[in-house]
């Protein structure tokens, strides 16, 4: 995906729940709507159908643990040891220079395959579905973060969530989906009893 740039890129930086996952915004859209690439290994970024060369090149930082892209915004995740005041800069100019150039975010093998998915879902998946994009998505992405729909099992009524991006491995991620996701679900789709997070 190559977008047209005829505006300078701006990027601008927000922290998140997790102290290690830095967002990057843009002034673009790099994915198109609804969809999202998590990666947890540089290995990830070579896989068909989540191909990203952004992202290998991303791992080419040797402090560089996850990335996450969604919407208008790269999610980079740090280990431990390397302190952001240390690398934020450049990073941010990394992003900006690979922006600029109009380098490619993603192989158009990935493009093609994740925008011709068909959603073949029940009626209660549907309103689960709605029910994450419209009230819990928003909230989530403001944090540098993800969350999709895993699995929804009938008889026990339990949903199962993807939590992604800055909410892989963040302290806070487990009470927020039990107080504020499960809580909402629940009230809005009665079939869901229980939500619980796939893989964390």
């Amino acid at each position: 995906m190559n977008p047209t740039l005829s505006r300078p890129v701006s990027i601008f930086t927000e922290g998140s729940p997790n102290p290690n996952s830095m967002k990057f915004v843009v002034n673009f859209e790099l994915v198109p709507e609804g969809l999202s690439f998590d990666y947890a290994t540089p290995g990830d970024a070579l896989l068909d159908g989540k191909a990203s060369p952004l992202t290998v090149a991303l791992f080419g930082f040797d402090f560089v643990r996850r990335v996450f892209i969604s919407g208008n915004f790269v999610t980079v995740t740090k280990d431990d040891e390397t302190d952001w005041d240390d690398v934020l800069l450049e990073v941010k100019l990394f992003l900006k220079d690979y922006f600029g150039e109009q380098k490619p975010i993603f192989s158009q093998r990935t493009v093609e395959t994740n925008t011709t998915k068909l959603d073949m879902d029940s009626e209660t998946v549907q309103k689960i579905k709605a029910v994450l994009d419209q009230y819990i998505k928003p909230a989530v992405e403001s944090d540098g973060g993800a969350i999709s729909f895993y699995s929804f099992d009938e008889p026990s009524g339990t949903v199962k969530v993807l939590l992604q991006g800055s909410c892989s491995g963040c302290p806070s991620s487990t009470l927020t989906l039990k107080s504020g996701i499960e809580n909402l679900l629940t009230r809005l789709v009665p079939e869901v009893k229980l939500v619980e997070a796939e893989g964390v």
